[in-house]
């Protein structure tokens, strides 16, 4: 795999580095946020991305925001010394695909990278539409009327399910399984949370996001 390591403990960098290239891993390294966004933005093809939270110029979070707001679809491994599931729901909000606490086992590390490496590829990028509302996958970008809207990850994810199954009914298992990874430990009203969130910022195309009483929710097709 080719990876990007960015971690501003230039001791764990050196210790990553190596014990990755022995496994025959083609590494790339960051120290800061801004080396990282150059990287993952250039014409290099990384499979992975290996991010600390805590970085000196900007957050991990908003590196990964960064990313996926720009389009880069190259799955995210976190990086954190905080164990709060807060910090967890805030790192797969902005973007990531897992996460790893630390102190980490290297082995875990290895694991968890293969387990994105067998993922499928990201889909081919679409332009999706309902009345007034527009999503472009490519730009990460969701407008109402020409106007953009900012949406976290998860609200995002959310709407893009809806938005490809215009009239159909999809039940609140069927959002957790599209928007959220494998594992990831939600309480029942985690659905239902994020859809008034994301009712809220469609302003007046809020009403085409509608309630199915006792089964689900359905986008309004005109």
């Amino acid at each position: 795999m080719h990876l990007l390591v960015v971690e501003d403990d230039a001791r764990l960098v050196r210790l990553l580095k190596r014990l990755l290239s022995q496994d025959r891993h083609v590494v790339e390294t960051a120290s800061t946020a801004a080396e990282a966004l150059e990287i993952a933005t250039s014409s290099i093809e990384l499979d992975a991305i290996v991010l600390d939270i805590g970085l000196p110029d900007r957050s991990g979070f908003e590196v990964a925001r960064r990313l996926r707001k720009d389009g880069c679809q190259v799955p995210i491994l976190m990086l954190t010394a905080r164990d709060a599931v807060s910090d967890r729901v805030e790192g797969l909000d902005a973007g990531a695909d897992d996460y790893l606490v630390k102190p980490f086992a290297y082995e875990e590390l290895l694991a968890r990278l293969r387990a994105l490496g067998r993922r499928p590829p990201a889909r081919k990028y679409v332009r999706l539409a309902a009345g007034p509302i527009a999503l472009d996958e490519a730009k990460r970008r969701v407008t109402v009327d020409g106007h953009s809207v900012d949406l976290s990850q998860r609200e995002f994810s959310i709407l893009e399910c809806l938005l490809r199954r215009p009239g159909q009914v999809l039940t609140r298992d069927q959002l957790l399984d599209y928007a959220w990874p494998y594992g990831v430990a939600l309480t029942p009203n985690t659905v239902e949370a994020y859809i008034h969130l994301l009712r809220d910022k469609l302003g007046p195309a809020a009403d085409r996001v509608e309630t199915v009483r006792g089964v689900g929710y359905r986008l309004r097709e005109d």
